[in-house]
This record gives structure tokens, sequence and C-alpha cells, in this order.
């Protein structure tokens, strides 16, 4: 089942999440299988201010462990965190279904 999981940065964090960054994407590299797609989300200057990750998982709680093992979320870079149910209807310029 996909999950969209939306994450907004504490204000002014931006040295947090460079600081941690190399370690959130190894993290990510060693459960790539779940990963569909990830990558952060910018203000209207480009800067990081959060994170958006569209993930496949058994279920609600299986994504709930995965991002709070995240060295992101370890280190208390988030303000606020959705996680949602997500059916893709395109991908890769494509209609599903």
């Amino acid at each position: 089942m996909l999950f969209a999981i939306i994450c907004t940065d504490k204000p002014a964090s931006l040295d947090l999440r460079q600081a941690t960054r190399p370690r959130h994407l190894d993290y990510w590299k060693s459960h790539a299988a779940h990963v569909i797609q990830a990558g952060p989300l910018l203000d209207a200057a480009g800067q990081p201010i959060g994170s958006l990750l569209i993930l496949d998982a058994a279920s609600r709680a299986a994504v709930e462990a995965l991002v709070a093992a995240d060295p992101y979320a370890q280190a208390e870079l988030f303000e606020s965190m959705l996680i949602r149910p997500f059916r893709s209807v395109f991908r890769d310029g494509q209609m599903l279904a």
C-alpha cells in the first residue's frame, strides 16, 4: 500500500537539516525497497523546508516505524508530519487506473 508523508521542518532548522542529511540519505538507501519517490519541499528561494516521501509499505504502522527511525526524525527536525494513504493514478506520464 502506498502512503504519502509530508514533513514540515521547524523554523530556522536548515543547519540541522544539512548536518543530518548524510545519515538521512544513508538510512533511506538502506530502505530503498519502500521508497517510490522522495525529496525536499522548498521555499520560494529554493531552500529546503520539509520533506515529501511516497512509500510502499504493508501498513501505516510500518510507515510510522520507518519514518520514526529516519535520522531527521531522530534529530527532531520536523515541526509536523502528516501520513496519508495514497493511490497513484499517474506515474511517469502514464495513467495507472
